[in-house]
This record gives structure tokens, C-alpha cells and sequence, in this order.
């Protein structure tokens, strides 16, 4: 069995756990999910993109895994899905950039102005 076809297992054991401990908020989950993937302003395909960046920025491979092949299946091309990651590439280096901001502050409160 390969690592999607793992994922895809153990989400199904998972979701069935959860609907025999009768979980109200899992089923709120559920329904949240079915709320928000849906064509609106955004169309489906859109709101698939911006969970596949979410997820790598959160490193959630089964997020990822999912949400590519529902990206797939509402007709994102592979070019989408990459940018999409590109996208959370930039995010995941942008936070990085302001915090060494941060630190240029400190080297000059520290060693003084910077020339």
C-alpha cells in the first residue's frame, strides 16, 4: 500500500470512529466543510487552491493529498496546483523575512548602526 492510499485509509477509519462516538462536532465539521466547498464567489476549485497552499503551509500532507485531488476532479491543471504552492512557498519564506527584520533592529540596538 503506497503513502496516499495509507492516507486515504486511515481518514475513512477515522471518519467512521468518529460517526460511531456520535460526534456532534465532528458532524459540525463535516457540514462546515460542505459550507465552504462549495461554488460561491469563489468557485469550488478556487477555495481547493488556496487549502492545497493552507495545508503545505501547515504541513498537512493529508490536507494536501485531498484537496489536490478535489483541485483535480474540479478541473485544476497541474500548473494551478503549482502555483497554488508557490503561493505558500512565498508565505512560508515571508513570515521568515519579517522576523530577520526583527533581528536587523536588534544588531543595530546591539551593535550599533548598521552602515
Amino acid at each position: 500500500m503506497n503513502k496516499f492510499e495509507e492516507i486515504n485509509r486511515k481518514r475513512k477509519e477515522s471518519n467512521a470512529r468518529f460517526e460511531k462516538l456520535d460526534s456532534k462536532v465532528y458532524k459540525l465539521f463535516l457540514e462546515m466543510g460542505d459550507a465552504t466547498f462549495c461554488d460561491g464567489a469563489l468557485p469550488k476549485k478556487t477555495k481547493e487552491l488556496i487549502v492545497i497552499a493552507i495545508g503545505a503551509i501547515t504541513n498537512c500532507e493529508s490536507c494536501m493529498q485531498w484537496h489536490i485531488e478535489q483541485a483535480y476532479k474540479d478541473g485544476a491543471t497541474i500548473h494551478e496546483v503549482m502555483e497554488a504552492l508557490e503561493v505558500a512557498i512565498d508565505m512560508g519564506v515571508g513570515p521568515v523575512t519579517v522576523n530577520a527584520r526583527f533581528a536587523l533592529d536588534v544588531m543595530e540596538n546591539t551593535f550599533g548602526k548598521i552602515k
